[in-house]
């Protein structure tokens, strides 16, 4: 990790944790649950090569950047904020945003918010979704008769007394589940198949060896750092959905207008199981410029595929980011 210049940027309140490499214009990389900054590892360094100054950035609530414990701080206001402020810390009067998962949808919001901080958006494994007809839970509970991550994490310390009780083997039970390298049909199994009284832990079976795209030391990189925060800021963010179906009414149905672009992996869930978000995408980004799906790869699409969405991402910016 040494080609990486790591640094606390003071912003909208908190210590932000910033890992970074290059020179040229910004791209700023947004991590999802349940991971870090250390994320982009394979994208930093090759965006760094390619005359770009590569950011990513440890959220609110995880590894080396502050975890409030008030749930509300966590809002996606709030969080676009925190980006905005990261942003403005460091001197930078635009940005492009790369997100995944979680980081995605702040990427989104950013990009509503803030157009002119934000020129180019790229959105990995979750594409744009109009605002619902209710909030999320609520409609969550109402059609579905399975069990539901995100309805899981609504109860402060239910999910976390599962988590933190083995953080190692619950990053690798997770990180391993939702890839593709997971057993076949098991990531479905696990989004939709699940009777309510489930956990999140024990469908998944022991993993075998860890993966190409995760060695040892990154694996201990990603516990070490859950050692010390625990999961409650992460969970946070899930716990204000339906705050956010309130206070965004109005920015959440913006379109998005600068040009964007998709990566999901062929196997991934969140792809597959909002596939009708990624046909509906033209109307609500129409300067969406493609959306690419990765054949064989899960969920953490930018480490499982990471020669792919580098090439991928870096011809995107060299055309649009100008």
């Amino acid at each position: 990790m040494n080609e990486f210049s790591e640094h606390i940027v003071h912003a909208n309140g908190i210590d932000m944790h910033v890992a970074e490499c290059g020179k040229g214009k910004p791209v700023l990389f947004l991590h999802g649950f349940p991971e870090l900054w250390y994320s982009w590892r394979y994208q930093l360094p090759y965006l760094s090569k390619s005359g770009y100054r590569a950011i990513a950035v440890d959220l609110r609530g995880y590894g080396q950047s502050s975890v409030p414990d008030n749930v509300r701080s966590y809002s996606m206001r709030n969080m676009v904020e925190d980006i905005v402020q990261l942003v403005n810390e460091m001197n930078l009067d635009r940005a492009a945003l790369v997100g995944h998962d979680w980081g995605a949808n702040i990427a989104w919001a950013c990009a509503q918010m803030y157009p002119e901080r934000f020129d180019v958006v790229l959105a990995l494994s979750v594409p744009f979704s109009p605002r619902p007809p209710m909030p999320l839970t609520e409609m969550i509970k109402k059609n579905s008769p399975s069990f539901n991550w995100l309805v899981y994490f609504q109860d402060e310390g239910v999910a976390e007394s599962e988590l933190e009780k083995d953080i190692e083997t619950t990053l690798h039970r997770i990180y391993y589940g939702l890839s593709g390298d997971a057993p076949e049909g098991l990531p479905a199994k696990l989004v939709s198949q699940l009777p309510k009284e489930s956990t999140l832990l024990d469908p998944i079976p022991d993993p075998p060896d860890l993966p190409t795209w995760l060695t040892k030391n990154d694996l201990n990189y990603f516990v070490d750092n859950f050692k010390q925060t625990g999961f409650t800021g992460a969970l946070n963010r899930y716990r204000n959905v339906d705050y956010d179906w309130i206070d965004l009414e109005k920015e959440s149905q913006r379109k998005i207008m600068q040009p964007a672009l998709f990566i999901g992996g062929e196997l991934d869930t969140a792809t597959s199981f909002n596939k009708r978000s990624i046909e509906i995408m033209n109307h609500y980004v129409p300067n969406i410029k493609d959306k690419i799906i990765i054949p064989g790869a899960g969920h953490y699409v930018q480490q499982e595929a990471s020669e792919d969405v580098n090439r991928i991402i870096v011809e995107f910016l060299d055309q649009f980011y100008i």
